[in-house]
């Protein structure tokens, strides 16, 4: 039960740290480091046996421009073009300042994890994910975000970072000014206990995990499958109502139109970038592949079954099998091979009509030029050729980019633009830079803004402690 109560001035708390971070993903574990390089004493309190996250579930993959990594490869980014990037794909519905803040920050982020906390960071080169100008992505050797999150746990234990595993965060003790001074959480075997704090971060991400919440505010993703941690039950949303706190973009969401099925396994959008196009059971293509992965979830549950087919060939494959996601469908059967078109058609029960016509129109854009009605260009990219790789797939909700307002500095804002007096949050648990639907999304938005934010809230909650003045 999310509970908020204005008894905190009344209680003694037998225990009290400076900052208590509540949610032991890449966020919160990041804010604990950059606290604790300010010379801060931190917690996470995490209500899992083992800190995991939406992060857990993801690539991995960490957008940042201006990095050594990037320059390493030749390749000329700034901030103020990773900016315009995030702004164009949002049609300008985030909050600049905000943009700004992250794009600018996260260069140095990237580098102060790589050198303070060995984070093997490296760049994904080879291709340009949907509404980025330039090659950003950053990620650990595996790209997956399940090494991430090994990366940044032992950069935890490393430095003396304390992560409390199974203390599920049920309440919020605040003073008569809705400044919090201190918690109540749940062990596993039901027992409550409390701690005291000097100010709080929230990063227990979103509401994606939360039906009810979800058929308010992304009423289109009702009964949607759900690739993320099942307790991001909208915690901080939840707090943040009962203080008054402003909420912003909540219809704004991160899907996936790329989850093998039945599998459950993510297959990167790299298949579609490189050139590869998705079917459905009809044997038509139903949209431009290129336009973003995100805004292709609720277009490939739209179809019969809710159901797609990725379709490319070898070349494409050999480039897939550098990412582990891909090569664990793979080796689980869920890449699929055919040597001809017709022979596609039969192995997925499609018209042949439909299947010869669709690529029959595709040569003919890649022989022509332009581009088709869905708006997508054939020409720059190689023909496919036999064998088809095929992996039928669904699309997916994988966590929510709406939340409580910030600032450049991750303070919780009330509905007045005033910043509440000791609360900080970051990552899914606040607003993003994705706007207010699904197209906004652009890839990596929800580790920017983990990874980045979670470092400027981290360090700006320090700061704020290491002051002695009121918040």
């Amino acid at each position: 039960m999310t509970d908020v109560r204005t008894d905190g001035g009344n209680i003694n708390f037998e225990l009290e740290m400076p900052l208590v971070i509540v949610g032991g993903g890449a966020c919160g574990l990041v804010a604990g480091l950059a606290a604790m390089s300010r010379g801060i004493d931190v917690v996470v309190l995490e209500r899992d046996s083992v800190p995991r996250g939406s992060t857990f579930m993801s690539s991995g993959f960490v957008p940042a421009a201006g990095t050594r990594f990037q320059k390493a490869a030749g390749v000329n980014d700034t901030p103020e073009q990773m900016a315009a990037d995030i702004k164009k794909k949002n049609g300008n519905q985030s909050d600049p300042a905000i943009v700004e803040a992250l794009a600018h920050a996260s260069g140095e982020v990237i580098e102060w994890l790589a050198d303070e906390h060995k984070i093997p960071f490296e760049l994904v080169e080879g291709f340009l994910y949907p509404g980025h100008s330039r090659m950003r992505m950053h990620c650990t050797p595996r790209r997956t975000g399940e090494e991430l999150m090994s990366c940044l746990l032992n950069a935890a234990e490393q430095t003396g970072l304390p992560v409390l595993t199974e203390a599920r965060v049920t309440t919020l003790h605040i003073d008569e000014k809705r400044r919090v001074q201190g918690l109540s959480y749940q062990r596993r075997d039901g027992t409550v206990e409390q701690i005291g704090c000097k100010a709080l971060l929230l990063a227990c991400n979103g509401y994606g995990g939360n039906p009810e919440l979800i058929e308010q505010h992304i009423p289109q993703m009702k009964g949607a499958l759900y690739y993320g941690h099942e307790g991001n039950q909208g915690d901080a949303v939840l707090w943040g109502q009962s203080l008054n706190a402003s909420l912003k973009d909540m219809g704004s969401y991160q899907g996936h139109g790329s989850l093998a099925w039945p599998h459950q396994t993510l297959i990167s959008w790299a298949v579609m970038m490189q050139g590869g196009i998705q079917l459905n059971l009809n044997g038509q293509r139903f949209s431009n592949e290129h336009a973003g992965y995100s805004e292709q979830a609720a277009k490939v549950i739209a179809q019969k079954e809710s159901i797609a087919f990725n379709v490319f060939d070898a070349r494409i494959h050999e480039e897939c099998l550098q990412f582990e996601d891909y090569r664990n469908a793979h080796n689980t059967g869920a890449v699929k091979i055919f040597d001809t078109l017709e022979d596609l058609a039969d192995g997925l029960n499609m018209p042949h009509d439909s299947v010869l016509n669709t690529f029959k129109e595709i040569q003919t854009l890649q022989e022509k030029g332009g581009k088709d009605a869905f708006g997508r260009q054939f020409s720059t990219q190689p023909q496919l050729v036999p064998p088809y790789y095929v992996i039928r797939v669904t699309g997916a909700l994988f966590h929510t980019q709406g939340g409580l307002e910030i600032t450049t500095e991750g303070r919780v804002l009330d509905t007045q633009g005033q910043p509440l007096p000791n609360l900080f949050a970051a990552g899914g648990a606040a607003r993003g830079v994705s706007g207010s639907g699904d197209s906004g999304y652009l890839s990596g938005n929800g580790l920017l803004s983990a990874v980045v934010m979670g470092a400027l809230a981290g360090r700006a909650a320090a700061k704020a402690i290491q002051s002695g003045t009121p918040f």
